[in-house]
């Protein structure tokens, strides 16, 4: 499983306020919530983002309210994964539950610039960065939660159990 995009890069304490307004809290309809992603710190980020973006923050990202609206927003916005230095724990757990890959890597973090290329494979445990060749290793994925993200979210690998 891979993710390869360029990156728009944020820095610390990005918390789920400013990843979705709270004026935007009475939907939760993913493409809504995509449309409002960031607004409030990047007026720019719809569009200059594609699929399988990358964004990569600093410490504590996620932080603030539980809502799970955040990690949503992210996702049906395209973004393929996020590398962050470290996560506010419910942020993680919500991001895991939807579907959205996200990595911590204090190193890449740091190092990776607004606008690289960079390819996170989660079976190798590897974040490369395309633009400047730099290479990084992080814990790969358990494979429950391989599965999980491959499903598109908890919710989703339920029903496919279940199904079974």
């Amino acid at each position: 499983m891979n993710a390869r995009g360029k990156v728009v890069k944020y820095g610390d304490n990005v918390d789920t306020d400013v990843i979705i307004p709270a004026r935007y809290l009475n939907t939760s309809d993913p493409a809504e919530l995509a449309a409002h992603c960031m607004e409030d710190i990047d007026p720019d980020f719809r569009n200059k983002i594609k699929p399988g973006d990358i964004i990569v923050g600093g410490r504590n990202f996620g932080c603030g309210s539980s809502r799970e609206h955040a990690p949503i927003a992210i996702k049906a916005s395209g973004i393929s994964c996020v590398i962050a230095s470290t996560f506010a724990r419910i942020f993680y757990r919500n991001a895991i539950n939807i579907g959205l890959a996200i990595v911590e890597c204090p190193e890449a973090a740091e190092s990776i610039s607004e606008g690289d290329e960079v390819e996170v494979d989660f079976d190798a445990g590897t974040i490369v960065n395309h633009t400047t060749g730099e290479r990084f290793n992080i814990a790969p994925f358990p494979p429950f939660i391989q599965t999980i993200i491959k499903a598109g979210g908890l919710m989703k690998t339920l029903e496919k159990e279940g199904a079974s």
